[in-house]
This record gives C-alpha cells, sequence and structure tokens, in this order.
C-alpha cells in the first residue's frame, strides 16, 4: 500500500532542503502528504496522520487531486496555488497556512506548514510535499 521508496525520498528531500531530519514519514504524528506532477496534481503519498485528518484510506486519498483538499473557494485556491509556486521555485517555505476539507466535510486550518519540491538525485522533480505543523479544526 504505502510507497517505501517514494517515504524515503520524501525524506531525503526535506533533510537536503531544510537541514532538519524528518525520520520513517509514515511513523510521524504530523500529517505528511504528497502530489505528483500532473497537470492537476493527484496525492500519491499520504503517512497514517494524514489519512486520519482527512478522513480517507490509502485509496481514495491517492486518487484525490491535492486542490480537491483545499476549500473551494477562489482566494483559497489563488493562496495555495502561489506558496506551491513559491515553493517550486525557492524549494521549499516553511509558513504555509490554508483551510482544508475532509472526506466528510469538516473544515480546518493547517499551519506552520513546510511545503517542498520533491526530486531524485537526477533533478528529476516528482511533485511537491507538506509537512503539516499545525491543525485547527473549525467545525
Amino acid at each position: 500500500m504505502r510507497d517505501l521508496a517514494y517515504a524515503k525520498l520524501l525524506a531525503d528531500n526535506f533533510e537536503r532542503l531544510t537541514g532538519k531530519a524528518l525520520g520513517d514519514p509514515w511513523g510521524l504524528s504530523q500529517p505528511l502528504v504528497s502530489h505528483g506532477t500532473e497537470d492537476d496534481p493527484i496525492f500519491r503519498y499520504a503517512n497514517s496522520a494524514a489519512l486520519t485528518l482527512w478522513e480517507m484510506d490509502w485509496d481514495r486519498f491517492t486518487k484525490l487531486p491535492s486542490r480537491h483538499s483545499a476549500q473551494d473557494d477562489p482566494a483559497i485556491q489563488t493562496d495555495r496555488s502561489a506558496y506551491l509556486a513559491q515553493a517550486a521555485a525557492k524549494g521549499f517555505v516553511s509558513d504555509y497556512q490554508g483551510i482544508r476539507i475532509s472526506a466528510t466535510g469538516r473544515r480546518f486550518r493547517i499551519a506552520e506548514t513546510i511545503l517542498w519540491t520533491v526530486t531524485d538525485a537526477s533533478g528529476l522533480r516528482h511533485g511537491q510535499a507538506a509537512l503539516i505543523g499545525r491543525v485547527e479544526r473549525l467545525d
């Protein structure tokens, strides 16, 4: 089910870019997600904390376009897109926050989130990832 090679790539990229060790991505208490490089990126990884937060199983989550994890509000989507572009340009950003929505419609704010671009040893881009630092339930 979970992609161990990709989880290692996430951890290696995180440490290279931030200088901080991530450890075992699956065992983190903080939600960790990543989407691919499609025109409308699809989630390709979520640790158990993220699956619990979004109230989905692996199969459902890894078929979800990542933009659908955020509230469908033009201002929220524009802000999300701007941060993803900034992370792509700089390698990572460490101050992202935004409103997200679970499969059951629960809204929550993520904050103190680190976004980074995931690349392999040859520089090939595999997507972007987010390590969520803090979650606040909104309803």
